[in-house]
């Protein structure tokens, strides 16, 4: 008796973004108000199926990318995080998401995409620390996209991709600051961005007006790799509870 031909399960693909920026020096993320089932009306990432069956994972994030903040290749730091397919993330399927990470300095107010009725920056703190609840499992998927980036401040030079062309240490402290959820003590900071070779450069002769006397500008350097790295302070044990009780 011939066996029953195996016949593949149906699976639908979609891309997710966290696209994260700093607003007022604060940590922000991207997020949409579903305007259809599932989820109705809640807070989501922006994101979407293939437009067919031919299209690339990564011409579908930048296609993504594109509608939500016109944003293109090359004017912003685009990575893939994750690709999360639990049987039971989408009510409407299985359904496999392939996350990607988006970086950008001062990105304007969004507009809401086709299949959205809104879309707003919002603190990333409120989305980790659960005071926000998201569609589907894009609390974890931001979590994870935060966590990256949190990490890769110490080992790369992904800090500047949230700066402007030209910026002053103060401001790339800003970005260590808001993205790792703690104080730096500028000396310090200072003293160890300056014994990296190449992870920022002069900008010329060029000065910053600050109220006091006017700050040099930098722009981002050749090296990619943090040697010596810029490790991460440890968190407070009262930040450390706060943070355990979000995840």
């Amino acid at each position: 008796m011939q066996a029953d031909a195996w016949v593949p399960t149906p699976v639908l693909l979609t891309v997710d973004l966290v696209i994260l920026t700093l607003r007022e020096r604060e940590l922000c993320v991207l997020l949409v108000e579903r305007s259809e089932d599932p989820f109705q009306g809640m807070p989501a990432l922006p994101g979407g199926f293939l437009n067919h069956g031919g299209e690339e994972i990564l011409d579908a994030a930048y296609r993504e990318l594109r509608e939500e903040t016109s944003l293109v290749a090359g004017e912003v730091h685009l990575e893939q995080l994750a690709t999360y397919g639990g049987a039971g993330r989408d009510p409407r399927g299985r359904v496999v998401s392939v996350a990607h990470l988006a970086i950008a300095p001062e990105l304007p107010e969004p507009v809401a995409g086709t299949d959205a009725r809104d879309a707003a920056w919002a603190p990333a703190e409120s989305v980790l620390s659960g005071a926000m609840e998201l569609a589907f499992d894009h609390r974890q998927i931001v979590k994870d996209g935060v966590e990256r980036a949190r990490t890769k401040l110490e080992f790369s030079a992904l800090a500047t991709a949230f700066c402007a062309d030209v910026f002053t240490i103060v401001e790339l402290q800003q970005v260590y600051e808001a993205v790792w959820g703690t104080e730096l003590d500028t000396r310090n900071f200072y003293r160890k961005i300056q014994t990296i070779k190449g992870f920022i450069i002069p900008a010329g002769s060029e000065r910053r007006a600050t109220g006091g006397r006017p700050a040099r500008l930098y722009r981002a350097g050749p090296t990619t790799t943090l040697f010596p790295p810029l490790i991460r302070p440890v968190p407070s044990g009262a930040e450390k509870d706060l943070r355990e009780k979000g995840n």
